[in-house]
């Protein structure tokens, strides 16, 4: 196992029309461990499932894409379940998630990684609910030094009870991160009125090497220490469905780097802007596939490859 993600599992259901849903497995962390496990990483996951009927379609999901389930436990408690409204600009969620099993993930002893796992994701709503938020978060910080850490707040307003103690508690999670993606309506959240790279700044200050901050179809920017932001834009697509686009992102950036060499902060840091360009670019042509198609159903690589190719012949 090369890359590792740590938080919720649940179903998505879409509205079709009316209160007509149809179910899809997900949650961000989830969608990201399958995107990366298409894109051809050797990926693992951690949390906790249900053994209800949706618990056990969730493991035959992250199963059936290859993602190592040593250390998925198990709970008699219901498992997390969000229904999905598409508006024009972005999505509406309702979550029912208290007292659900991957909100309940609070092992005595924390998961020992194994030393081939050289990346760690988390982030999203399960960090907005106890015992797994304090639980996740010690497991994050025993993983600092030993392995390249993600955070993507991926932020549900809806779930955000105090965006004041939000915010603070984010500073912790920055600073447990080398790497940070975040969508601009995370920075909105966390920064109102601010701008992007005033948003980054101060989050490269609590100690992550890098920021990308993904902008919906207009595409991304990095911001690095002491350098000038990088941005690159989406290809051109027909958008079906933005759900899991930003999960899908950050699977292809921790898979790009990994395949440069990045396993450790100075590598990450010694990484030339035209390689980050190449990164980006993954990136956002994984999340645009994702984006063609109903629900998250991420890419594989020979998809992303493909589009890549097809780019650079234009």
């Amino acid at each position: 196992m090369r890359i590792m993600f740590v938080g919720e599992s649940l179903i998505d259901f879409t509205a079709a029309s009316g209160l007509v849903f149809q179910g899809h497995e997900g949650g961000a962390l989830t969608n990201s461990a399958v995107a990366c496990a298409r894109l051809g990483q050797p990926t693992g996951f951690v949390t906790q499932l249900s053994s209800d009927l949706f618990g056990e379609r969730l493991l035959d999901y992250l199963q059936g894409n290859g993602i190592d389930t040593r250390f998925v436990l198990r709970s008699d408690a219901p498992s997390t379940l969000a229904f999905v409204e598409r508006t024009p600009s972005s999505n509406r969620y309702a979550f029912y998630m208290q007292g659900t099993a991957d909100t309940l993930w609070s092992p005595a002893e924390l998961p020992l990684l194994p030393a081939s796992c050289r990346w760690l994701h988390f982030g999203s709503i399960a960090l907005l609910q106890e015992p797994a938020a304090t639980r996740i978060t010690e497991f994050v910080q025993a993983q600092r030094g030993q392995r390249m850490v993600l955070f993507d707040p991926n932020a549900r307003p809806s779930l955000i009870a105090d965006p004041l103690s939000w915010r603070k508690r984010c500073e912790q999670w920055f600073a447990a991160a080398d790497v940070v993606k975040m969508s601009d309506e995370d920075a909105a959240l966390l920064a109102p009125g601010r701008g992007l790279a005033d948003v980054a700044a101060d989050c490269l200050r609590l100690g992550p090497r890098a920021i990308v901050i993904t902008r919906g179809g207009e595409g991304a920017t990095l911001y690095r220490p002491g350098a000038a932001p990088l941005e690159v834009a989406s290809p051109p697509i027909k958008v079906a469905d933005t759900i899991g686009a930003g999960d899908t992102f950050a699977a292809g950036l921790s898979v790009a780097l990994l395949e440069r060499g990045v396993e450790d902060t100075a590598a990450l840091a010694a990484l030339p802007s035209e390689c980050w360009r190449d990164v980006l670019k993954f990136a956002t042509a994984a999340a645009a596939i994702n984006c063609t198609r109903e629900g998250a159903n991420p890419p594989h690589r020979v998809e992303v490859d493909a589009l890549l190719a097809r780019g650079s012949n234009a």
